[in-house]
Formats: structure tokens, C-alpha cells, sequence
């Protein structure tokens, strides 16, 4: 009965370390410095628990190597022009 019940406090266990896995920090190394016009998708997370600041993760096109995703950091200069220019960007409908 004890091995029974450590078995299932071990699953249980498992089951919960599995579950916050997938809301960790993505953001553990910065993205390179990006132009504007390969931009396809902007998305800005809220600062979590566990992340130092908030998530600024953008999705790129290259004809060379396709679509990838990057993580920027939200201090530096060129971030905050990428997200004005992303926003007025937006509010044209492009």
C-alpha cells in the first residue's frame, strides 16, 4: 500500500513539473538586430512570475532561411522603434 501510494505521489509530482514546463521564460538569449521589413508577426507577453521582463518575441522571413522567431530585448533602442513603427504599421491595416 505505501508503494502504491509513493508511485502515485511521484506521478503526481511529475505531472505537475510537466505542466509549468511549458510557461517558463523563452526569452533565456536575445535575438540579433532585425530590419523592419522582414517583420511578419509581433508578440508582446506579460512578465511572468519566473522572467525578469516582459517577452518580446518576433517572428521574421528571410528568403534564405524562412520564417524564425526571436526573442528582443525590451530596453534597447532599436526594440522600442520596432514597436512604434510596428503600431503605426498596424493602424494603417497592412
Amino acid at each position: 500500500m505505501k508503494l502504491l501510494t509513493a508511485a502515485l505521489l511521484l506521478l503526481f509530482i511529475a505531472m505537475c513539473v510537466a505542466s509549468t514546463e511549458g510557461v517558463k521564460c523563452k526569452c533565456s538569449r536575445k535575438g540579433p538586430k532585425i530590419r523592419f521589413s522582414n517583420v511578419r508577426k509581433l508578440e508582446i507577453k506579460p512578465r511572468y512570475p519566473f522572467c525578469v521582463e516582459e517577452m518580446i518575441i518576433v517572428t521574421l522571413w528571410t528568403r534564405v532561411r524562412g520564417e524564425q522567431q526571436h526573442c528582443l530585448n525590451p530596453k534597447r533602442q532599436n526594440t522600442v522603434r520596432l514597436l512604434k513603427w510596428y503600431r503605426v504599421w498596424k493602424e494603417k491595416g497592412r
